[in-house]
Protein backbone atom coordinates (compact mmCIF):
# COMPACT_ATOMS: atom_id res chain seq x y z
CA UNK A 1 0.00 0.00 0.00
CA UNK A 2 1.01 3.09 -1.03
CA UNK A 3 0.02 6.20 2.00
CA UNK A 4 0.03 9.95 1.05
CA UNK A 5 -0.48 11.82 4.39
CA UNK A 6 -1.33 15.23 4.60
CA UNK A 7 -1.78 15.59 8.30
CA UNK A 8 1.30 15.66 11.06
CA UNK A 9 -0.46 13.87 13.15
CA UNK A 10 -1.69 10.83 10.54
CA UNK A 11 1.88 10.50 9.73
CA UNK A 12 2.99 10.16 13.64
CA UNK A 13 0.48 7.59 14.10
CA UNK A 14 1.46 5.46 10.91
CA UNK A 15 4.49 5.29 11.64
CA UNK A 16 3.76 4.63 15.65
CA UNK A 17 1.68 1.43 14.57
CA UNK A 18 4.22 0.16 11.97
CA UNK A 19 2.58 0.96 8.77
CA UNK A 20 5.71 4.04 8.04
CA UNK A 21 7.33 2.18 5.03
CA UNK A 22 3.84 2.82 3.34
CA UNK A 23 4.14 6.20 3.44
CA UNK A 24 5.04 7.87 -0.03
CA UNK A 25 4.57 11.32 0.96
CA UNK A 26 3.71 13.84 3.43
CA UNK A 27 3.28 17.76 4.52
CA UNK A 28 5.85 20.36 4.89
CA UNK A 29 5.03 20.17 8.67
CA UNK A 30 5.70 16.27 9.37
CA UNK A 31 8.52 16.73 11.36
CA UNK A 32 8.59 13.47 13.70
CA UNK A 33 9.51 11.05 13.38
CA UNK A 34 12.89 11.86 11.69
CA UNK A 35 12.58 9.75 9.09
CA UNK A 36 9.51 11.57 7.90
CA UNK A 37 11.67 14.28 6.87
CA UNK A 38 13.31 12.29 4.12
CA UNK A 39 10.46 11.86 2.74
CA UNK A 40 8.54 14.05 -0.67
CA UNK A 41 7.18 16.70 0.39
CA UNK A 42 3.45 17.41 -0.97
CA UNK A 43 2.41 20.65 0.94
CA UNK A 44 3.97 23.86 1.40
CA UNK A 45 2.71 27.17 3.73
CA UNK A 46 1.84 30.21 1.39
CA UNK A 47 2.86 32.42 4.28
CA UNK A 48 6.18 32.68 6.03
CA UNK A 49 5.33 33.46 9.27
CA UNK A 50 9.36 33.34 10.00
CA UNK A 51 10.06 35.98 12.68
CA UNK A 52 6.07 37.52 12.16
CA UNK A 53 4.18 38.25 15.59
CA UNK A 54 1.04 35.82 16.75
CA UNK A 55 -0.53 38.85 16.00
CA UNK A 56 0.22 38.94 12.45
CA UNK A 57 0.30 35.33 11.81
CA UNK A 58 -3.81 35.42 12.95
CA UNK A 59 -4.70 38.41 10.89
CA UNK A 60 -2.70 36.69 7.78
CA UNK A 61 -4.83 33.52 8.07
CA UNK A 62 -8.13 35.01 9.21
CA UNK A 63 -7.63 37.71 5.92
CA UNK A 64 -6.44 34.34 3.60
CA UNK A 65 -9.73 31.63 4.97
CA UNK A 66 -12.05 35.02 4.75
CA UNK A 67 -10.88 35.70 0.94
CA UNK A 68 -11.42 31.57 0.20
CA UNK A 69 -7.40 31.60 -0.98
CA UNK A 70 -6.22 29.07 2.20
CA UNK A 71 -3.15 29.19 3.34
CA UNK A 72 -1.39 26.25 2.15
CA UNK A 73 -0.81 24.87 -1.40
CA UNK A 74 -1.02 21.22 -2.61
CA UNK A 75 1.56 19.76 -5.13
CA UNK A 76 -1.01 18.12 -7.06
CA UNK A 77 1.60 16.93 -10.15
CA UNK A 78 3.63 15.22 -7.14
CA UNK A 79 0.81 14.17 -5.24
CA UNK A 80 -0.30 11.79 -8.96
CA UNK A 81 3.22 10.70 -9.49
CA UNK A 82 3.78 8.93 -6.14
CA UNK A 83 0.53 7.09 -6.90
CA UNK A 84 -1.07 6.80 -3.67
CA UNK A 85 -3.57 3.61 -3.06
CA UNK A 86 -4.59 6.76 0.06
CA UNK A 87 -4.96 9.92 0.89
CA UNK A 88 -4.85 10.61 4.88
CA UNK A 89 -6.32 14.15 5.84
CA UNK A 90 -9.00 16.33 7.95
CA UNK A 91 -11.48 18.57 7.74
CA UNK A 92 -11.40 19.56 11.17
CA UNK A 93 -9.46 22.78 10.72
CA UNK A 94 -8.11 24.59 7.84
CA UNK A 95 -5.28 26.05 9.70
CA UNK A 96 -4.24 22.57 10.36
CA UNK A 97 -4.15 21.18 7.63
CA UNK A 98 -4.22 21.57 3.68
CA UNK A 99 -8.18 21.81 3.24
CA UNK A 100 -10.25 19.01 2.04
CA UNK A 101 -11.51 21.10 -1.04
CA UNK A 102 -8.03 21.20 -2.32
CA UNK A 103 -7.48 17.55 -1.72
CA UNK A 104 -10.99 16.32 -3.22
CA UNK A 105 -10.13 18.58 -6.43
CA UNK A 106 -6.40 16.99 -6.84
CA UNK A 107 -7.98 12.92 -5.94
CA UNK A 108 -10.29 14.00 -9.04
CA UNK A 109 -7.28 13.84 -11.19
CA UNK A 110 -5.83 10.66 -10.11
CA UNK A 111 -6.55 7.85 -12.04
CA UNK A 112 -8.90 5.32 -10.73
CA UNK A 113 -10.61 5.96 -7.47
CA UNK A 114 -7.66 6.86 -4.79
CA UNK A 115 -9.69 6.54 -0.95
CA UNK A 116 -9.48 9.48 1.19
CA UNK A 117 -9.62 8.92 4.17
CA UNK A 118 -10.53 12.19 6.59
CA UNK A 119 -9.19 11.98 10.28
CA UNK A 120 -11.68 14.35 12.77
CA UNK A 121 -10.65 13.82 16.70
CA UNK A 122 -12.32 15.44 19.32
CA UNK A 123 -10.83 13.57 22.46
CA UNK A 124 -8.28 11.47 23.73
CA UNK A 125 -10.05 7.72 23.10
CA UNK A 126 -11.07 9.40 19.47
CA UNK A 127 -7.17 10.06 18.91
CA UNK A 128 -6.90 6.07 19.94
CA UNK A 129 -9.35 5.31 17.87
CA UNK A 130 -8.00 7.28 15.20
CA UNK A 131 -4.89 4.81 14.87
CA UNK A 132 -7.40 1.75 14.76
CA UNK A 133 -9.01 3.49 11.47
CA UNK A 134 -5.04 3.46 10.31
CA UNK A 135 -4.16 0.14 11.59
CA UNK A 136 -7.24 -1.36 9.52
CA UNK A 137 -7.02 0.57 6.60
CA UNK A 138 -2.92 -0.23 6.23
CA UNK A 139 -3.70 -3.69 7.25
CA UNK A 140 -1.58 -2.68 10.33
CA UNK A 141 -4.45 -3.51 12.97
CA UNK A 142 -1.91 -5.42 15.62
CA UNK A 143 0.40 -2.18 15.80
CA UNK A 144 -2.41 -0.10 16.13
CA UNK A 145 -3.64 -2.12 18.91
CA UNK A 146 -0.25 -2.35 20.57
CA UNK A 147 0.08 1.43 20.06
CA UNK A 148 -3.32 2.01 21.80
CA UNK A 149 -2.72 -0.48 25.07
CA UNK A 150 0.68 1.63 25.68
CA UNK A 151 -1.29 4.94 25.35
CA UNK A 152 -4.24 3.55 27.65
CA UNK A 153 -1.33 2.35 30.44
CA UNK A 154 0.27 5.77 30.23
CA UNK A 155 -3.00 7.65 30.71
CA UNK A 156 -4.40 5.15 33.36
CA UNK A 157 -0.76 5.74 34.68
CA UNK A 158 -1.40 9.87 34.90
CA UNK A 159 -4.95 9.60 36.20
CA UNK A 160 -3.76 7.46 39.12
CA UNK A 161 -1.16 10.10 40.89
CA UNK A 162 -1.57 11.49 44.02
CA UNK A 163 -4.10 14.23 43.87
CA UNK A 164 -2.36 18.17 44.01
CA UNK A 165 -1.88 19.29 47.16
CA UNK A 166 -4.21 21.35 48.23
CA UNK A 167 -7.29 22.43 46.22
CA UNK A 168 -7.72 21.04 42.92
CA UNK A 169 -6.25 23.79 40.78
CA UNK A 170 -8.17 25.73 38.07
CA UNK A 171 -6.10 25.95 34.89
CA UNK A 172 -6.19 27.98 31.58
CA UNK A 173 -4.83 26.53 29.15
CA UNK A 174 -3.53 29.26 25.88
CA UNK A 175 -4.16 28.03 22.40
CA UNK A 176 -2.96 31.05 21.19
CA UNK A 177 -1.62 34.24 22.35
CA UNK A 178 -2.61 37.11 19.90
CA UNK A 179 -5.91 37.08 20.15
CA UNK A 180 -6.54 34.99 22.90
CA UNK A 181 -7.55 31.52 22.17
CA UNK A 182 -8.64 28.53 24.97
CA UNK A 183 -6.94 25.31 24.44
CA UNK A 184 -10.22 22.70 23.11
CA UNK A 185 -11.03 18.98 22.18
CA UNK A 186 -9.02 17.00 24.22
CA UNK A 187 -6.94 19.11 25.91
CA UNK A 188 -9.33 20.52 28.81
CA UNK A 189 -9.55 16.47 29.51
CA UNK A 190 -5.53 15.99 29.28
CA UNK A 191 -6.30 19.00 32.33
CA UNK A 192 -8.99 16.92 34.13
CA UNK A 193 -7.07 13.90 34.00
CA UNK A 194 -3.75 15.19 35.22
CA UNK A 195 -5.63 17.15 38.06
CA UNK A 196 -6.55 20.12 37.05
CA UNK A 197 -10.04 21.86 36.08
CA UNK A 198 -9.73 23.88 32.79
CA UNK A 199 -10.96 26.85 33.83
CA UNK A 200 -11.44 28.41 29.55
CA UNK A 201 -11.94 25.26 27.34
CA UNK A 202 -14.75 22.55 27.91
CA UNK A 203 -14.33 19.05 26.61
CA UNK A 204 -14.68 17.76 22.76
CA UNK A 205 -15.69 21.15 22.11
CA UNK A 206 -13.30 23.67 19.78
CA UNK A 207 -10.85 26.09 20.51
CA UNK A 208 -12.37 30.01 21.51
CA UNK A 209 -10.82 33.09 21.29
CA UNK A 210 -11.54 34.35 25.25
CA UNK A 211 -11.47 38.12 25.88
CA UNK A 212 -9.26 39.19 28.68
CA UNK A 213 -12.08 39.77 31.18
CA UNK A 214 -12.87 35.85 30.71
CA UNK A 215 -9.27 35.16 31.63
CA UNK A 216 -10.04 37.58 34.70
CA UNK A 217 -13.15 36.02 36.22
CA UNK A 218 -11.57 32.06 35.66
CA UNK A 219 -8.99 33.21 38.55
CA UNK A 220 -6.62 30.40 37.03
CA UNK A 221 -3.87 28.93 39.58
CA UNK A 222 -1.56 27.66 37.07
CA UNK A 223 -0.96 28.89 33.51
CA UNK A 224 -0.18 26.63 30.14
CA UNK A 225 0.77 28.01 27.05
CA UNK A 226 0.76 26.11 24.16
CA UNK A 227 0.40 28.36 20.99
CA UNK A 228 -0.40 25.77 18.05
CA UNK A 229 2.24 25.12 15.99
CA UNK A 230 5.13 26.59 17.93
CA UNK A 231 7.87 24.02 19.56
CA UNK A 232 8.61 25.64 23.44
CA UNK A 233 11.01 28.03 22.51
CA UNK A 234 8.99 30.03 20.39
CA UNK A 235 6.32 29.81 23.05
CA UNK A 236 8.35 30.93 25.64
CA UNK A 237 8.56 33.77 22.93
CA UNK A 238 4.98 35.01 22.49
CA UNK A 239 4.31 34.68 26.38
CA UNK A 240 5.06 38.15 26.58
CA UNK A 241 1.94 38.36 24.49
CA UNK A 242 0.19 37.56 27.74
CA UNK A 243 2.15 38.16 30.79
CA UNK A 244 2.38 41.78 29.48
CA UNK A 245 -1.87 42.27 29.63
CA UNK A 246 -3.39 44.43 32.28
CA UNK A 247 -4.31 42.80 35.49
CA UNK A 248 -2.17 39.53 34.57
CA UNK A 249 0.06 40.10 37.77
CA UNK A 250 -2.88 40.23 39.86
CA UNK A 251 -3.95 36.67 38.80
CA UNK A 252 -3.30 33.32 41.10
CA UNK A 253 -0.82 31.80 38.67
CA UNK A 254 1.23 35.03 38.13
CA UNK A 255 1.36 35.46 41.96
CA UNK A 256 2.18 31.83 42.77
CA UNK A 257 4.80 31.77 39.44
CA UNK A 258 2.82 28.94 37.90
CA UNK A 259 3.01 29.56 34.33
CA UNK A 260 4.52 27.46 32.25
CA UNK A 261 5.23 27.47 28.30
CA UNK A 262 5.10 24.07 26.47
CA UNK A 263 5.78 22.24 23.22
CA UNK A 264 2.49 22.83 21.93
CA UNK A 265 3.21 21.35 18.32
CA UNK A 266 4.73 18.29 19.49
CA UNK A 267 2.50 17.32 22.73
CA UNK A 268 -0.79 19.11 22.60
CA UNK A 269 -1.97 20.53 19.41
CA UNK A 270 -1.46 17.31 17.30
CA UNK A 271 -3.69 14.56 17.67
CA UNK A 272 -1.49 11.84 17.62
CA UNK A 273 0.62 9.21 19.74
CA UNK A 274 2.65 12.08 21.59
CA UNK A 275 -0.48 13.44 23.21
CA UNK A 276 0.60 11.15 25.89
CA UNK A 277 3.84 13.04 26.41
CA UNK A 278 1.82 16.02 26.57
CA UNK A 279 -0.45 14.37 29.19
CA UNK A 280 2.41 13.57 31.42
CA UNK A 281 3.75 17.33 31.10
CA UNK A 282 0.47 18.97 32.55
CA UNK A 283 0.77 16.54 35.53
CA UNK A 284 4.40 17.64 36.31
CA UNK A 285 3.60 21.11 35.80
CA UNK A 286 0.95 21.13 38.35
CA UNK A 287 2.60 18.68 40.92
CA UNK A 288 6.19 20.80 40.16
CA UNK A 289 7.76 23.20 42.38
CA UNK A 290 7.71 27.07 40.02
CA UNK A 291 11.19 27.41 39.53
CA UNK A 292 12.36 23.45 39.77
CA UNK A 293 12.75 21.80 36.43
CA UNK A 294 10.44 20.52 34.47
CA UNK A 295 10.82 17.86 31.83
CA UNK A 296 11.88 18.15 28.35
CA UNK A 297 8.79 20.07 26.30
CA UNK A 298 7.55 22.41 29.22
CA UNK A 299 9.53 25.17 31.12
CA UNK A 300 8.52 27.88 33.74
CA UNK A 301 7.75 31.03 31.94
CA UNK A 302 10.03 33.78 33.73
CA UNK A 303 8.42 35.91 36.52
CA UNK A 304 7.58 39.20 34.99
Amino acid sequence: MRVASLLPSATELLFAIGAGDSVVGVTHECDWPPEARSLPVLTASLFDHQGASSGEIDRHIRSAVHQGSGIYALDAARLAELKPDLIVTQELCEVCAVSYRQVESAVRELPGEVPILSLEPNSLDDIMETAEVLGRATLHEEGAARLVAAMRRRIAAVAALPPVEGDRPGVACIEWTDPLMAGGHWVPEMVRIAGGDDELGAEGSPSEQVDWDHVIEADPDAMVLMPCGYGLERSLASAADVTGLPFFLDLPCAESGRVAAVDGSSYFNRPGPRIVDGLELLAAILRTRPGDPLPAGAAWVPAV
